[in-house]
């Protein structure tokens, strides 16, 4: 266990590496050439850099300009988003910036049209990598998630967009407007890429056949607090009675809630479908991290909780009639159901 949770975090450190060198090559080979914005936290310091220069005619290091303005981000992080979360993306801030440092500003090409497209593609490679194994690049994204969860009137896709068009805005305005056009090029590009290697949608469905449903949904509501739907199901090739269970899932918890299910059942069967809608119950992370306090024993006062009364009532309910100490691996379990199917 101890081995796999080691394995598990130099993985991530590894994406984290291989995320931070694709943007800082999107950065110095591309993007800044060609004064084409980079998006997030980077592009707004690649703004500030060019606007500081252009008044002062100072220069200061973008990487550390970068470094900087991740600081009070990866705070704010770390204590209302996720505390690991906020970690690996913190890692990837960092050594994004260490490789700026390292890597020379060099123009490979004097086409912007290309500029664009090549820079918008490379660091679209390296976030959607990042996005799959449940790491983000840091900065905007942090910002967005937290948007999110406090107001609740939007997705983060579109808080992001709205803090990006910021910076074109102002970089069309202080520059010429050729450079925020093909900002928005390489915009375009860097999110269908993204789209492609992780997802566009910022819910997803998971249905997993599994023999050990009773483990399974102990361990999601323990680990997720994501409610789950149970049907009696009967394997066509293998014969077996088995069990289809039905989560929600947001996109950024989709890596986890995939390695949660295969470390239960590595034979588990998972499909995974695209959700352009809720109506119903979905709790935010917010909600869930106050149901697992709730849970944990840490905070007992209605107050101190985004819970409406009657949910606050439900949560106290559910959590004195069971037990959360979850076990993994296959068999693992405390009802009866998960081996026979009833009428």
């Amino acid at each position: 266990m101890i081995k796999d949770i080691y394995l598990e975090h130099g993985k991530k450190v590894a994406i984290s590496c291989f995320s931070a060198f694709l943007c800082a090559i999107s950065m110095n080979l591309f993007l800044i050439p060609a004064k084409v914005y980079a998006s997030g936290i980077n592009g707004a310091a690649q703004l500030a850099v060019n606007l500081i220069y252009s008044g002062f005619h100072f220069h200061v290091s973008i990487s550390l300009l970068i470094l900087l303005l991740n600081l009070p981000i990866a705070f704010l992080g770390w204590y209302k988003v996720g505390k690991m979360f906020t970690f690996y993306s913190f890692v990837t801030v960092i050594l994004t910036s260490l490789f700026l440092g390292v890597i020379p500003v060099y123009e490979l090409s004097n086409d912007l049209l290309l500029n664009a497209i090549f820079g918008g593609f490379i660091s679209a490679v390296g976030v959607g990598v990042a996005l799959k194994f449940g790491i983000s690049t840091g900065g905007l994204d942090i910002i967005a998630i937290y948007m999110t969860r406090k107001w609740r009137k939007s997705s983060s896709g579109r808080y992001f967009m709205a803090l990006n068009g910021i910076i074109i805005l102002i970089a069309g305005f202080v520059y010429q407007w050729q450079y925020a056009l093909y900002t928005l090029i390489s915009r375009y590009v860097n999110s269908y890429v993204v789209d492609n290697i992780h997802t566009k949608y910022q819910k997803l469905t998971i249905i997993a056949v599994t023999e050990y449903a009773d483990t399974m949904v102990d361990a999601i509501q323990a680990r997720f607090d994501r409610g789950a739907t149970v049907t009696p199901s009967y394997g066509g090739y293998s014969k077996k009675k088995l069990f289809s269970i039905m989560i929600v899932v947001s996109h950024y918890e989709l890596y986890e809630m995939e390695k949660l299910i295969k470390q239960i059942d590595p034979h588990a069967f998972i499909n995974i479908i695209e959700t352009t809608k809720i109506v119903g119950v979905f709790r935010s992370e917010e909600e869930q991290r106050a149901v697992q306090a709730i849970k944990e024993g840490k905070i007992q006062e209605k107050r101190k909780l985004p819970l409406s009364e009657h949910e606050y009532e439900k949560c106290k309910r559910v959590i004195d009639t069971h037990n959360y100490q979850i076990g993994y691996g296959p068999g693992y379990g405390r009802y009866s159901f998960s081996n026979e199917i009833k009428d």
